[in-house]
């Protein structure tokens, strides 16, 4: 099948590219190589095999032109960066809205042309995990902690019935939705926008909600990216990480070859079509701990900054529920955190990353996003 695979320049992207051709398919990939993850530039890891048209997603005549013949998208052009979507709200919206409503607006001119569309989606889109409650029996769905708890460092949950203290659990797609961040509605829209259309015209779409993403070919130099390519732009200028809050929330860090395997799956059975899925591992990790392991495998003896402060819209624990995807798409998760890391930090030494974390938490505190 012709493929064509918006923001296919990117980290996700262009690893879902090398399966994609490696698999038998054409590729065509649609970037704008955005100057803060690619510097302007066409990155060395760009499949030589696919075919590159660097155009902005938002522009329609480009995004026609890259539909020609196509019989599949996969849909992974955005802007991300939860904090720099609180203070960049146009360019967040331009880009990860108004791109989608660009995309579909293209393909259904031509709906019966398509025979898959799949989205990236975004764990942010929950807000904060789910928890149970062992005394009242129930599952709770918090929204926010109050600025009077993070004030006072009371960083996690009690139950608001009976003030006990509640337990994370797996955060499943029934799971109200909370986004906390212009970056999370964005990615809610993009999920609902594509679903929606998808649904009405007969084109089978499937969205991601991917949890926290490592690997190769992050962006090192750019402070909004995940946390693993964060803390390592750090270690490798012999800066010690920046932890808000207590460093023991927890988050769930899938391996990027996981990331193509969902997307994968989704060309190769028709019961994830109109369906939302968590992909992650449902193994929680605390960023205090993945610090720690970061510094170790890149023999830095520094130990994170444990800053005791917290960011607007941060949660405390979000970790995947991922029997949807295994029930439907047969999705399991194949690399432990500790085999990723160390594949992540092998590629991370041989890297130059400029450290720009500094000034962007400077950015975050000078709009009162820290407190």
């Amino acid at each position: 099948m012709n493929i064509l695979v918006t923001g296919g320049a990117g980290f996700i992207g262009s690893h879902l590219v090398d399966a994609l051709v490696e698999s038998g398919h054409p590729v065509r990939i649609l970037d704008s190589l955005v100057e803060q993850v690619h510097g302007g530039k066409i990155p060395e890891h760009l499949n030589p095999s696919a075919e590159f048209l660097k155009a902005d997603v938002c522009d329609a005549h480009a995004v026609s032109n890259a539909l020609d013949g196509i019989d599949v998208v996969y849909h992974q052009a955005a802007e991300v960066g939860v904090g720099q979507s609180m203070y960049e709200i146009v360019k967040y919206v331009k880009t990860n809205d108004l791109g989608t409503a660009v995309l579909l607006e293209e393909m259904i001119k031509r709906p019966s042309q398509f025979k898959k569309l799949v989205v990236a989606s975004s764990m942010s889109i929950y807000g904060e995990g789910a928890y149970r409650c062992d005394n009242c029996t129930v599952v709770v769905t918090p929204f926010l902690r109050s600025e009077e708890k993070l004030a006072a460092h009371e960083w996690d949950y009690t139950c608001e019935k009976c003030g006990s203290e509640i337990v994370p659990i797996g955060t499943s797609e029934e799971k109200p939705l909370f986004p906390t961040s212009v970056y999370a509605v964005s990615k809610q829209d993009q999920e609902q926008y594509c679903l929606s259309v998808g649904r009405a015209y007969n084109i089978p779409t499937v969205a991601f909600r991917y949890f926290n993403v490592y690997g190769t070919r992050q962006a090192l130099s750019n402070p909004y990216t995940g946390v693993c390519a964060i803390f390592s732009s750090r270690f490798l200028n012999d800066q010690a990480p920046l932890v808000f809050e207590d460093g023991e929330q927890t988050r769930d860090f899938v391996h990027v070859s996981d990331i193509v395997r969902a997307n994968l799956l989704a060309l190769e059975t028709h019961k994830g079509d109109y369906e939302m899925f968590n992909i992650g591992t449902g193994r929680p990790s605390s960023v205090k701990d993945i610090a720690r392991l970061i510094a170790k495998g890149l023999g830095k003896d520094i130990e994170p900054e444990i800053v005791g402060k917290s960011r607007a819209g941060d949660i405390r624990h979000c970790v995947a529920d991922i029997s949807k995807a295994r029930r439907l798409l047969g999705y399991e998760p194949k690399v432990v955190l500790e085999d990723g890391l160390k594949e992540l930090l092998a590629w991370v030494q041989g890297q130059e990353a400029q450290d720009r974390v500094s000034s962007a938490t400077a950015e975050l505190a000078a709009h009162s996003l820290v407190k």
